[in-house]
């Protein structure tokens, strides 16, 4: 398990590596097509180091944009929830017979604490929202849009103008985070989260 973190840190870093600043350009300048679309804020632009967009149509984009921002919004609650846990919050009561929230571990030892059937009641209810709330987004709206007439905040009220800032603020924390969860999963790993940040409680 260590190992594969690490490599996908590796991988992750290397995206950064000065080498690949004209790689990164050359591809860029092939996808000009998607350089106005959400998401496409400084100081990266369009930031395809994967070469992913190469030759993609609006059809692709738009798979790889609901992907992004899915991926970007667990990883969201991953880091909040990693945080939470480790400064000792928990729920009340038990989580299954005779065993307490409180009993339960923070990070990856909680995977080996939680009983079974807790586990695949967690994947379960993962995959009822995959295959129904969650599967389609509203017609006419952005990629990602899951209000479904329920939850909008007021969201139809806002300008065209906030409205593109909430939307590069989301796709643009949901990167940062997703970098975060890995990196709080790698220490995790190598046992030094607390040498990183050194969690007091109150």
């Amino acid at each position: 398990m260590k190992t594969a973190i690490l490599a996908s840190l590796i991988a992750s870093a290397a995206a950064f590596a000065p080498s690949e600043q004209k790689a990164r350009t050359s591809v860029a300048t092939q996808m000009s097509s998607f350089e106005n679309e959400l998401g496409v804020t400084r100081p990266l632009g369009l930031y395809d180091p994967l070469g992913l967009l190469k030759n993609a149509d609006e059809a692709k984009f738009n798979r790889l944009r609901f992907v992004e921002l899915k991926h970007g919004r667990i990883s969201m609650l991953a880091v909040v929830g990693y945080l939470a846990t480790k400064c000792g919050n928990r729920l009340p009561g038990e989580i299954a017979f005779g065993t307490k929230f409180s009993d339960i571990g923070d990070g990856f030892t909680a995977l080996t604490q939680i009983p079974k059937a807790g586990l695949l009641q967690i994947l379960f209810f993962i995959g009822l929202l995959e295959t129904s709330f969650m599967k389609a987004w509203i017609p006419g709206e952005t990629v990602g849009d899951f209000r479904n007439g329920y939850i909008d905040f007021g969201w139809d009220s806002f300008s065209p103008e906030e409205k593109t800032r909430q939307y590069n603020a989301e796709i643009n924390q949901g990167r940062a985070a997703m970098m975060g969860i890995l990196g709080l999963m790698v220490h995790d790993q190598l046992g030094n989260v607390d040498d990183l940040i050194p969690f007091k409680l109150v």
